[in-house]
């Protein structure tokens, strides 16, 4: 399915969008990595042919950066098959103590980033009947408390994508939402607390959970199947499911389980 395909990943210099460039590239394809961190994408690749990707630094946070992304990705490979939106930051305070520029930070790469992106790809994968896939999160269908803006910049990631997804259903356009429970990553690590200073070392025991190789084989593989949604893990799933039946016992569920993580801020 990828073989050839050219596949555009944000966000690919750690985590799962590390994670889906490896497996991209081992599936045939031609990926163009995006982030700010040159040198480690450069070492994720190393032992792929040069020719098969290109890396381009990207601030997803301007406009201009995510425009020329789109630029170089057409003149090297002239096409676009599949863009992900991955790149995301999060954050760990309670929202009375938390400093607004925090939220306004996560919202320019969380949601602004994708907003950015997709603008320029558009065109490109319209004209391909390609992919536009979002990295969002459990937290885009349930608010967590002590993650506000997270939540919040998911929550507004899936309506863009939705609507996206809508405006252009006679145009053969597929749009995937992606949604990981908890992945192992560096996300928590580099969380902003409450005044924007970076959180440090993750407060959850990451070995339990969810691989990010595995999650980049179920995001391709649900492109494959341009599926419109993918919920992973069972703890994710049952989440949504039950803050759909069974409300406010969620709230409740949800509040219990993020008090229970080392140093939260909920009690």
């Amino acid at each position: 399915m990828l073989e050839g395909k050219v596949v555009v990943i944000t966000g690919a210099s750690s985590g799962i969008g590390r994670a889906l460039a490896i497996e991209g590239l081992s599936r045939g394809a031609l990926v163009v990595m995006a982030a700010r961190n040159t040198s480690s994408m450069e070492e994720a690749v190393i032992s792929f042919d040069a020719e098969k990707y290109l890396i381009v630094r990207t601030d997803v946070s301007l406009e201009k950066d995510c425009q020329r992304l789109i630029e170089k990705t057409v003149a090297r490979f002239g096409r676009i098959d599949i863009f992900i939106n991955n790149a995301g930051i999060s954050m760990r305070a309670l929202f009375d103590g938390l400093d607004l520029e925090v939220i306004d930070t996560l919202m320019r790469v969380n949601f602004w980033g994708a907003v950015y992106c997709t603008k320029y790809a558009l065109p490109w994968l319209l004209k391909s009947k390609g992919s536009l896939a979002g990295v969002s999160s459990i937290a885009g269908y349930k608010g967590l408390p002590g993650r506000s803006g997270y939540s919040a910049s998911k929550f507004a990631l899936q309506g863009f994508l939705e609507c996206i997804r809508i405006e252009n259903l006679k145009n053969g356009l597929h749009v995937l939402i992606a949604c990981p429970g908890f992945t192992e990553s560096n996300i928590r690590k580099t969380a902003l607390a409450g005044d924007g200073s970076k959180q440090g070392e993750s407060p959850r025991n990451e070995t339990r959970m969810m691989k990010a190789e595995d999650v980049a084989r179920h995001i391709f593989r649900a492109v494959a199947k341009r599926k419109r949604t993918l919920i992973l893990t069972r703890q994710g799933k049952l989440t949504v499911l039950l803050s759909k039946l069974l409300p406010g016992l969620t709230d409740r569920l949800v509040y219990n389980h993020m008090a229970k993580e080392p140093g939260s801020p909920v009690r």
